[in-house]
């Protein structure tokens, strides 16, 4: 989250989304004097979110590269444990 904040255009927009395992701090200072806005996502704007990621995917933009895993509803775990690694894009579950 630093290394974002520390890259940032003056004006940037960041949407945090997920919950964070562990606390961290945050160096209002240069959220502040770079202009940054913070936005999380929230339950009000989640269809919103569903509909322009439709538009995303039958678009002319190839996203196939975002997506590192295709799991089965079965293999759900094995799904949340690339996430967790660190090591995964997209994981998309096939129901």
């Amino acid at each position: 989250f630093r290394d974002m904040i520390d890259t940032m255009n003056n004006g940037g927009k960041i949407a945090i989304l997920g919950i964070a395992s562990t606390g961290f701090e945050i160096d209002w200072n240069k959220v502040i004097f770079k202009m940054l806005h913070l936005k999380g996502i929230y339950g009000r704007e989640m269809f919103e979110t569903w509909y322009k990621m439709i538009a995303l995917v039958q678009g002319p933009l190839d996203v196939s590269g975002l997506i590192t895993h295709r799991i089965g509803i079965d293999d759900f775990q094995t799904g949340f444990d690339a996430m967790r690694s660190g090591n995964s894009g997209k994981v998309v579950m096939d129901w």
